[in-house]
């Protein structure tokens, strides 16, 4: 009974040193030994536990002390290895996400968080973000935003190794966007800003490499997003479905060209798991280059 009781104590001071450091370093697999010497620890206690109600007259104390104490083990390694197995899987705790949100609440010029995606590299956290500012601000202006919000990520995750910020560049190339194949296409209309609960976005004609084709950029949507561009001919309604991009589902195109001429009133009509919206536009050609 003394050399459990001892093997116990030993056992878990070493468990608590582990853990402490384990935390300090941001290592899960030094935090995951110290519970193992947490085990071995209880283990030891079982052993004195049981042998003490047996000496009382209970001989079914073993047993049961020896169940208890596996179910107790049980829990240690789910929780050491729940936590090791979701950094083994680029995976982070709940909470970190939250923090960087929070950190971004305390800088000015910050629109919203587009997109938060972090990792554990060894000790170190990893995080890369795409921020929405101001269009109008210099670029100048948005490095320096960018640098308040990595001041203010390293206060608030002092484990932070590295913090990669991008800008949303949604609305200030969607113009150009119209000549990304280096066709000589230079009278796209202006771009239909869609503002909606369904989603958001910007509808334009851009050339691709199979031809001009009607595409829906979207920022925000609704699960079971569907999409149909309906245009006013004078004889006819010309109906264009859009379809998602097989690498990117926040676009959705055309598989056609819209017909000529790119002057025209139509419907985006939007429909999602949630419901439906029709909304209203007109399309012009810039100055000089109507037909």
């Amino acid at each position: 009974a003394p050399a459990g009781i001892v093997g116990f104590i030993g056992n878990e001071a070493v468990a608590v040193f582990r853990i402490r450091v384990g935390r300090e370093m941001n290592s899960a697999a030094l935090i995951a030994d110290g519970y193992h010497a947490r085990t071995d620890g209880l283990t030891s206690l079982a052993v004195v536990l049981g042998a003490l109600g047996v000496w009382m007259g209970f001989p079914l104390a073993d047993p049961i002390i020896g169940l208890l104490i596996t179910l107790a083990i049980f829990g240690i390694v789910w929780q050491s290895a729940r936590a090791v197995i979701t950094r083994s899987l680029d995976g982070v705790e709940p909470g970190i996400n939250e923090q960087i949100y929070h950190a971004a609440e305390h800088v000015g010029g910050i629109e919203r968080i587009v997109d938060v995606k972090s990792r554990w590299l060894g000790h170190k956290l990893h995080t890369d973000l795409v921020i929405s500012v101001d269009p109008s601000k210099s670029l100048t202006e948005a490095n320096a935003i960018a640098a308040s919000l990595r001041r203010e990520l390293k206060g608030h995750l002092p484990s932070l190794g590295n913090a990669t910020i991008q800008f949303d560049d949604f609305g200030v190339e969607a113009a150009p966007r119209a000549h990304d194949h280096g066709h000589d296409h230079h009278h796209a209309p202006d771009p239909f800003k869609v503002e909606s609960e369904i989603a958001t976005g910007l509808l334009e004609i851009v050339d691709t490499a199979g031809g001009e084709r009607m595409r829906f950029s979207i920022r925000k949507h609704e699960r079971g997003l569907k999409a149909v561009v309906e245009i006013k001919r004078p004889d006819h309604v010309e109906t264009l479905p859009l379809v998602a991009s097989p690498d990117d589902h926040h676009s959705l195109q055309s598989t056609v060209a819209p017909a000529e001429p790119h002057e025209f009133d139509a419907i985006l009509r939007l429909s999602s798991d949630e419901g439906s919206i029709d909304l209203p536009f007109r399309m012009e050609e810039p100055d000089g280059h109507r037909h």
